[in-house]
């Protein structure tokens, strides 16, 4: 099935975010979307979609083919056909198809991460002797750096294709191309595009996690694989990209001790070439009590249990490497510096809360949404997860994007601080929660997946269904304290 309307949108809106100023271009695409018309059949007029497959070697040239039917040289591409799952797909059916260059043998690159990296609209000529009339293409153009060091051996599809040239970015004749290959700076080097977590307990047992069964979906799916993901635009780097892939997929993993191991390459669903910077952390708790947002389950497992699993030949070799570098014994492997106790230092997360009073005294509470992974259809502070940003910063964000309300930070003050632990084993949590003297606007719901309906409670009718933590720190407030402690 070809990628649907709606994809295609996401991707030109993202691709618009980074060049707004060609939206009155792409227009006619735009209105063609929303009509009940599939702009990806070549049989679509007045336009349709095609993909182009832009590959750049390590001297950063451009591979192009010279077609039979118009003489030009450009870079491997054509139409859409009916099994493209994605336009990504498309572009590398048609380079394995024209210059029989394999997917495995391309990467995606940092800078575009298999965002088109330009949307070229031109009109095509029209073609009597395959009845079509005059007609506009609007091609999608993906890059890839290759994989390998030498570029790999071409074979052309003699019937469409007469001829090949590698040609460098500065003489690439498509004007529109050629910028934005020079304005992205592409070096031809394949680096790392996604990161993965090797979780280790430092005694000996590895934490891996089982995927959901999804063929042609999931990646490696059905399998035991490491916790991570791909790299995002908004990522700063890769260590980001793990930390954030963390937080979406299992969000109350922390982990202890993060640091580069290793570069190991897979095979992603579109059979790209996927170099993974793999990181090493450390975490000792029962991963029953986390919460998984994705995938089927997380569990221990040790080096000699490997071959009974079904995971990948290079995830199995990864663990047994790591294991005989750091033995359960600590001799090489006990990376974690001790404190003089002998204990090793245990990351806390960081939850903020905002205590509103009205001029009645009441608190403001929310009901969080029933199917919400932690307390669902139970009362609770407006409350988030403290990001890269103060605590402050994060409790301001949090306030306008959970209920439309405004607060200056200099009208908050830190009210109490629960430190919880949930479960035993369970990650530490440091709960801190703000008083806003000030605020602007009348709390609406506006993350309707989290929360239901805001409520002002007077503090000696507070609701049954209550966060035990949220109701530790309301008492602790009444009484002028700013410190309780939970599950210690």
């Amino acid at each position: 099935m070809p990628p649907s309307s709606s994809s295609i949108c996401k991707t030109i809106e993202a691709y618009l975010g980074r060049h707004p100023d060609e939206r009155d271009a792409l227009a006619g695409l735009l209105a063609a979307l929303d009509l009940p018309v599939d702009v990806t059949a070549r049989t679509t007029l007045p336009g349709h979609i095609t993909c182009s497959a832009v590959i750049i070697d390590r001297h950063c040239r451009v591979l192009h083919i010279r077609h039979r039917v118009t003489g030009l040289m450009l870079a491997p591409g054509g139409h859409i056909e009916p099994e493209d799952r994605t336009l990504l797909a498309t572009a590398l059916r048609e380079v394995a198809e024209e210059a029989g260059i394999a997917p495995g043998a391309l990467c995606l690159t940092r800078q575009t991460l298999g965002s088109p990296v330009d949307i070229d609209v031109h009109d095509i000529d029209a073609n009597p002797s395959k009845d079509e009339p005059a007609h506009r293409h609007y091609d999608f153009r993906y890059v890839f750096h290759l994989a390998g060091d030498e570029p790999p051996a071409i074979t052309l599809q003699d019937e469409e294709v007469s001829g090949v040239q590698w040609i460098a970015v500065p003489d690439v004749a498509s004007p529109t191309l050629r910028a934005k290959l020079i304005q992205t700076e592409l070096d031809g080097q394949p680096e790392p595009v996604n990161a993965s977590a090797l979780i280790h307990d430092g005694r000996g047992r590895y934490l891996l996690h089982l995927r959901d069964h999804k063929p042609g979906v999931i990646w490696q799916p059905g399998a035991f694989a490491l916790l991570g993901g791909g790299r995002t635009h908004v990522d700063q780097d890769l260590e980001s990209t793990l930390l954030r892939e963390l937080s979406e997929e299992v969000p109350d993993l922390l982990l202890e001790d993060v640091k580069p191991y290793a570069v190991e390459t897979a095979t992603s669903v579109d059979g790209l070439s996927v170099p993974i910077q793999v990181f090493t952390g450390i975490w000792r708790g029962d991963p029953d009590r986390l919460r998984l947002h994705e995938g089927v389950l997380l569990r221990w497992v040790t080096p000699d249990v490997l071959d009974r699993l079904r995971l990948s030949p290079a995830t199995r070799d990864l663990i047994r490497r790591h294991a005989a570098e750091n033995p359960p014994g600590g001799a090489p492997g006990a990376t974690t510096p001790l404190h003089e106790g002998g204990s090793r230092p245990v990351l806390n997360g960081i939850g903020v809360h905002l205590h509103l009073e009205d001029d009645d005294g009441r608190v403001l509470l929310g009901l969080r949404h029933p199917n919400s992974a932690f307390a669902g259809n139970t009362w609770h502070y407006l409350a988030g997860k403290c990001e890269q940003e103060s605590a402050v910063a994060c409790l301001v964000r949090e306030a306008r994007e959970e209920a439309g309300l405004v607060i200056d930070p200099a009208d908050v003050d830190l009210a109490h601080i629960v430190h919880v632990v949930d479960a035993p084993g369970g990650p530490p949590l440091m709960q801190l929660v703000f008083r806003a003297r000030r605020w602007k606007g009348e709390p609406k719901v506006l993350e309707t997946d989290k929360c239901l309906a805001w409520k002002w409670w007077p503090p000696h009718e507070l609701p049954d269904r209550l966060v035990s933590y949220t109701r530790t720190a309301l008492a602790g407030i009444a009484e002028g304290r700013v410190y309780s402690q939970l599950g210690w």
